[in-house]
């Protein structure tokens, strides 16, 4: 067997080590105070986030409130002129006015009016709505919603499009219907 062998070579140098100053020591004062300043940071940052919270960006939005011009001008039936403006119909009848939401309560698609079958019908899913709005066929689950509609003093339609309403009893009065009689 072999014998074990010490080395003959000389042993490796360790460089001196570096004294640190006192000063530059970390001591329990120093690491308490960088740790209740990490806190105190990390509170305040939070509470600026949710002060920013409670104070949102203020973003212009126009008026839903619109006038479509004198009651007067809309012929008898379904009037198309605010449907790619304001997304709404004018419905006009022997009684007055219904305004119509043009979206379609299903998933929000523009449906579009048939004047020769007499119903709205929706492109994306087939909902098919009469001239009340309610719904005669698709997946729409509730009646088209009708917008808030009065006459002007000055004989101007005033649309509301912040004011709907689709259930039966309360849309069929106002201020989702506004009674007119032409004068001749």
């Amino acid at each position: 067997m072999s014998e074990p062998t010490t080395p003959t070579s000389q042993p490796i140098p360790v460089p001196a080590s570096k004294s640190v100053p006192a000063n530059a020591a970390m001591t329990r004062r120093n690491f308490l105070w960088l740790g209740w300043s990490a806190l105190v940071v990390f509170f305040t940052a939070s509470a600026a986030a949710t002060a920013r919270f409670f104070f949102p960006n203020v973003i212009y939005e126009p008026s839903q409130k619109f006038n479509a011009g004198p009651a007067k001008d809309y012929p008898m039936g379904v009037s198309l002129k605010w449907q790619n403006e304001q997304r709404v119909w004018i419905e006009r009848n022997e009684k007055g006015f219904t305004v119509f939401w043009a979206r379609c309560t299903h998933l929000g698609c523009t449906p579009n009016w048939f004047a020769d079958q007499n119903r709205f019908r929706c492109p994306c899913h087939g909902s098919n709505f009469n001239i009340e709005g309610d719904v005669i066929a698709g997946p729409a689950p509730k009646p088209l919603y009708r917008c808030a509609v009065e006459i002007a003093s000055t004989g101007d339609l005033i649309i509301d499009k912040a004011i709907l309403e689709n259930r039966p009893g309360f849309r069929d009065k106002s201020p989702f219907f506004a009674q007119y009689q032409a004068t001749v």
